[in-house]
């Protein structure tokens, strides 16, 4: 313990001694900060004490000092460990509080205190040397918290913890914070708590209008009845794909999982932009029905009907995602011992097999609640008259009048639903094990549907696929001609607007998209395989891990997902733009966004994947000798892969097709595929948007291909073919 303890002291002392304390406005990375001559600009801690008087970064040196003191005292391990405690809880609060206390033009706390001195000058936002030493802080805790004997005393296991929960604290609820605490903000602007209940509880929230008369329902009452329906009918659609992609011999199954996957891999507007096409007023298949049956063009689709559509095409692939793992997880040894004991095959699935599946069910069904809950492009295009909250908040904050104090509200609102939600789930998941992959050998086949299970899927999910493929069919056309919807001759003036290249003199990217479009894939590039790292991280701790605060610390991981990313991108500005975190107009900023957007995916996955890995696969690990870092390497991350198949695949793909949180966070060095999807809307230029968005969803569809290459195929058993007999 104390030679960990030791590295991390060195760690920190460098970042205090040696590392540039503020941000360098050219980047860590270009090294500039290394030159004799940039010494004075980019100083450390310590030059900043000792060259420039900066007093108050002495206390966050002196508890660098007084652990290695520590170090040198002959402690018993428990007085040790809580010197270790103090010592770097110490440190993180006075390195946070100097940073809160100066801002950019001097005090902004402690104002008394610091006046008439260097401090009113300002300073810059943390850089490589405050994070540095916060970083040695936090492992330097977590080592003394290992010394007192929890968690097993597993030092990776609570370093882990306290990364995640550091990072969820820093980039999920502080930046939340900076909006929700608006909701209590009064009209003088003073805070209180009578105008918020007021506002929470309105009528234009929660009324139910549209029960009683004519009238509409508040926006609450609405967003959770779409919410409702959306999961049912995401979660039954991605049980159905699943079966048919596991448990038939279907001979079309890679197309469709091909056209399961194509909606989430869809740039924002482009589906709706679609459903209008084919039903709205002016819709080919609204001008077929009036000249075929002479029934009366309406606009029918929009309102709650085209929102519902659109959300199930756009969170179906979400639930078939998480499902897939689930259901290619059932031990065929139960559902052998139930055809042993002389049940039917339907018999089999409705009573051990489908059971079995319920985290993935209750997984699945609380992601399409959150994720309708969230959405924000489907409602815009084809809402109507239909408000939800997502939509309600948008506006509160872009209208005419923005109104942040009402947005923080309506955001309080969808956390209360989304808790309701979570909590639902764990009841109805309760304390049961669903653990069916043991270790122990099997015959590696599953048990086949009965004729009736069978069809009813085929009838189902074939139906829903050809639907799909129209749908995309609609948005290629929608590429190649003049002007969507009115003039239909075929051109490719749009994709040469987007991507025009030139060999003249060397070869050059001259098109209006290829700078946002290699950005975007860079940034999605990052992002993808560290939001699959952190989300599958969590779901073991959940999972395997029990520790103080864990429903608290589950939730928190959720917190993001149930946001709007309009809310996401305000708060992300208001908490990164001046110090002491400084992230606005850089691609890091945008990276975080994705992460911690994303996140709750790969928790939600990895939870119901390793829910059916038995704990005795772990223990036997740990028994011959592994630690807790070998074992979730060489046991638990290979049958994992389904989960890190689905995490990486979905942070990568929303990452690319984001766009409410994005547009707020995009800067002339980092425009994003979605913003500039955006611009061409707003300029009335449809067709390169279209031309853009096909592009992005072949892009995803190689990606997607890729990484299925490379993640590979989860062996659980010497075998799965389908068992017919």
């Amino acid at each position: 313990m104390k030679n960990t303890s030791l590295v991390w002291l060195l760690v920190g002392a460098i970042g205090a001694c040696l590392l540039p304390w503020h941000v360098t406005e050219d980047g860590f990375w270009t090294f500039t900060w290394l030159a004799w001559s940039n010494n004075s600009v980019y100083p450390s801690a310590l030059i900043l004490i000792l060259k420039q008087s900066h007093w108050w970064l002495i206390p966050p040196l002196l508890a660098v000092v007084a652990a290695f003191c520590a170090l040198g005292i002959p402690f018993g391990r428990v007085a040790f460990s809580r010197a270790l405690i103090i010592i770097s809880f110490l440190g993180v609060f006075f390195v946070l509080l100097q940073g809160f206390a100066i801002g950019l033009n001097g005090p902004e706390i402690f104002v008394a205190q610091l006046d008439d001195t260097s401090a009113d000058s300002g300073q810059n936002g943390f850089g490589a040397g405050a994070f540095t030493l916060l970083v040695a802080f936090l492992y330097i805790f977590t080592i003394g918290i290992a010394g007192l004997k929890k968690a097993k005393a597993d030092i990776f296991i609570i370093g882990l913890i306290g990364t995640i929960v550091a990072l969820v604290a820093v980039f999920v609820f502080f930046p939340i914070a900076h909006v929700l605490i608006t909701a209590f903000e009064t009209t003088d602007g003073s805070y209180g708590a009578s105008r918020f209940f007021g506002r929470y509880f309105s009528s234009e929230v929660w009324g139910l209008g549209c029960l009683r008369s004519e009238s509409t329902c508040g926006p609450a009452i609405n967003s959770v009845f779409l919410a409702i329906m959306t999961a049912t009918g995401t979660t039954l659609l991605g049980l159905t794909f699943a079966l048919i992609a596991t448990r038939t011999r279907f001979r079309a199954k890679r197309l469709l999982r091909v056209l399961t996957v194509l909606p989430i891999i869809t740039p924002p507007f482009v589906i709706g932009l679609a459903l209008i096409l084919l039903f709205g007023r002016a819709g080919v298949v609204t001008e077929w029905v009036y000249q075929l049956f002479d029934i009366e063009q309406s606009r029918w689709l929009y309102g709650f009907t085209g929102v519902y559509l659109s959300q199930l095409l756009s969170f179906t692939p979400i639930a078939f995602l998480v499902m897939i793992g689930v259901v290619e997880g059932v031990s065929p040894s139960m559902e052998e011992a139930s055809q042993t004991m002389h049940a039917t095959k339907w018999q089999t699935f409705s009573r051990v097999s489908l059971p079995l599946m319920r985290p993935g069910l209750a997984n699945a069904f609380l992601l399409g609640f959150i994720e309708s809950l969230a959405d924000f492009g489907n409602p815009l295009v084809l809402g109507g008259d239909f408000t939800v909250l997502s939509t309600e908040i948008y506006f509160a904050i872009v209208g005419a009048v923005a109104d942040t104090s009402r947005a923080a509200v309506l955001g309080m609102v969808l956390l209360t639903l989304t808790i309701s939600a979570f909590l639902f789930q764990r009841w109805w998941l309760g304390k049961k094990s669903y653990a069916t992959v043991t270790g122990k050998a099997d015959s590696g086949q599953h048990c086949g549907l009965n004729a009736g299970l069978k069809w009813t899927c085929y009838l189902i999910a074939i139906p829903w696929a050809t639907f799909t493929a129209i749908v995309y069919c609609m948005i290629v056309y929608g590429s190649l001609v003049t002007l969507w919807g009115y003039d239909n001759s075929f051109t490719f003036e749009h994709y040469l607007n987007a991507f025009a290249v030139k060999t003249e003199g060397g070869l050059r990217l001259v098109g209006s998209a290829w700078d946002s479009y290699i950005t975007t894939i860079q940034i999605a590039s990052l992002a993808a395989p560290l939001t699959a790292l952190v989300g599958l991280l969590t779901a073991y701790i959940l999972v395997r891990h029990r520790f103080t605060g864990k429903d608290l610390f589950e939730f928190s991981t959720m917190l993001s997902f149930a946001i709007p990313g309009t809310v996401v991108g305000i708060s992300y500005i208001l908490a990164f733009n001046v110090p002491p975190i400084e992230l606005t107009g850089t691609g890091i900023i945008l990276i975080i966004a994705f992460i911690f957007r994303n996140m709750p995916v790969g928790v939600r996955g990895g939870i119901a994947a390793m829910s059916q890995l038995d704990n005795s696969l772990d223990e036997a690990s740990i028994t011959l000798g592994a630690s807790s870092f070998t074992t979730l390497r060489r046991v638990v991350a290979p049958l994992l892969g389904p989960a890190i198949l689905a995490a990486l695949i979905y942070s990568f793909v929303r990452a690319i097709t984001s766009v409410s949180a994005v547009i707020f966070l995009v800067s002339a060095e980092h425009n994003m595929a979605t913003s500039y999807i955006v611009g061409r809307v707003e300029n009335g230029e449809f067709g390169i948007a279209i031309a853009y968005s096909t592009v992005l969803i072949f892009t995803m569809l190689g990606a997607i291909l890729l990484l299925q290459l490379l993640v590979g195929k989860r062996k659980l058993r010497k075998d799965t073919r389908i068992q017919d007999r």
